[in-house]
């Protein structure tokens, strides 16, 4: 296996969910803020769910992000 490619291959699939997702989230944020379902000083909880096609792959990240 080709380490080097396998790392730019990883890197290129994780530098689009990152633009991606926080973009999403700056989204969602920003319209809840402005209807007034959220404000300064909550808290929003998110969370990423990483899997494979096979099932084989399962990995979760969950995070609670502070409106300041």
């Amino acid at each position: 296996m080709d380490e080097d490619n396998l790392n730019i291959e990883i890197r290129k699939f994780l530098k689009q969910v990152g633009i991606s997702s926080q973009r999403e989230i700056e989204n969602y944020i920003r319209k809840q803020f402005a209807d007034g379902n959220i404000k300064v000083g909550d808290s929003i909880k998110v969370s990423m769910n990483l899997t494979s096609e096979d099932g084989e792959l399962s990995h979760s990240i969950n995070e609670t992000l502070k409106i300041k």
